[in-house]
């Protein structure tokens, strides 16, 4: 394939609404596929980048990096697909292949910086545009194979919203005999229930309100409760293994804090815009830790789709037209969806 032009959604500046272009992709290099695009997911971070809250991005910007397609075309020197294969593409489609963490199979942590699916810079120094299009070329390397039982649809947001929940519940060992809290019931949070509860640990839902609870106990959280709710924190301290928060706002992270036991775990996933204070005395009374988790690598996301297949986890979505892309950032910011919006691409 020489380069192309394809059909897009894109911002053409800060904070404005996304309309439909057309956008280059490149002419396929010998270890690359052109994927098809099935399916692309609206994560809450597309809308962070395209109002440039975590900074100025690059514009046009083309959001989109939970992707799941069909390989169309293949590169010379490709070994691991097929035309016809199922694929998916996550947060990065490159790095530096060199440092330590690239080498350990934790790309998302290299060194050098990821190359971002969108509002990056590719190592040709052109721009990199994300799943919001009907096509993308990208090196077999960076490219995740989705198993079959999965459908296309409620894959696509594994690749970010799963893989952003699996990667700190792997990490730190969820499983039978933990006691895991997930923060929030949106996006991020309905995949971390799902998970934490297939991994086996006993679940429960922080949400600010209980609106969502007979969802949550759908989803496989054993308990659920109020964070507006003061006497939850009372009845809650000292409880947890390991709490992941995907909640992308302020949060008083020293009452959550409160709530882990001894050698306990607060693991920061979500990312709001403002810094949390946190106080030294909330951690070290009881040898509490404090972290943060971003994505997965290329060998741990397959492991979440593969992991996600066997136990018959996709995410719970709504699918909407290209045309209804504006209108879902709106309800995203209202909470006004359950789970996850993904694009039908057939539509762009």
């Amino acid at each position: 394939m020489t380069q192309t032009t394809v059909a897009a959604y894109a911002s053409p500046a800060p904070s404005a609404p996304l309309e439909r272009t057309t956008i280059p992709r490149r002419a396929l290099g010998e270890h690359d596929i052109l994927i098809d695009i099935k399916f692309a997911g609206i994560c809450h971070s597309d809308i962070h980048q395209v109002n440039a809250d975590w900074g100025v991005g690059t514009y046009p910007m083309v959001p989109g990096h939970e992707i799941a397609g069909v390989v169309a075309e293949i590169g010379t020197g490709v070994t691991k697909y097929a035309v016809g294969d199922r694929v998916g593409v996550g947060c990065f489609v490159d790095s530096c292949r060199e440092c330590d963490n690239c080498r350990a199979g934790q790309e998302q942590y290299c060194t050098s910086g990821m190359i971002g699916t969108y509002n990056s810079q590719g190592k040709d120094g052109r721009p990199t545009y994300g799943g919001y299009s009907t096509h993308i070329v990208v090196d077999e390397n960076y490219a995740l194979r989705i198993p079959e039982g999965l459908g296309l649809d409620v894959a696509a947001p594994l690749l970010c919203a799963g893989i952003t929940t699996y990667s700190p519940l792997a990490h730190w060992q969820a499983g039978p005999g933990k006691k895991v809290a997930i923060v929030g019931l949106g996006g991020l949070g309905h995949m971390g229930v799902k998970i934490a509860h297939a991994l086996g640990a006993e679940v429960t839902v922080l949400s600010q309100t209980l609106n969502k609870r007979e969802d949550g106990l759908r989803l496989g959280a054993d308990h659920y409760f109020a964070t507006s709710d003061p006497a939850t924190f009372e009845q809650l301290a000292g409880t947890f293994d390991l709490i992941v928060n995907t909640v992308s706002a302020d949060l008083d992270l020293n009452a959550y804090l409160g709530l882990l036991r001894t050698d306990g775990t607060l693991v920061q996933v979500g990312a709001p815009e403002q810094p949390m204070p946190v106080s030294p005395f909330a951690l070290i009374g009881q040898r509490k830790s404090l972290a943060g988790s971003m994505i997965g690598g290329i060998r741990e996301t397959q492991e979440m789709l593969d992991f996600c297949a066997e136990h018959g986890i996709g995410a719970d979505i709504e699918v909407i037209e290209a045309t209804a892309i504006n209108e879902a950032y709106a309800r995203v910011l209202k909470s006004d969806v359950r789970y996850r919006f993904v694009i039908d691409v057939a539509t762009i």
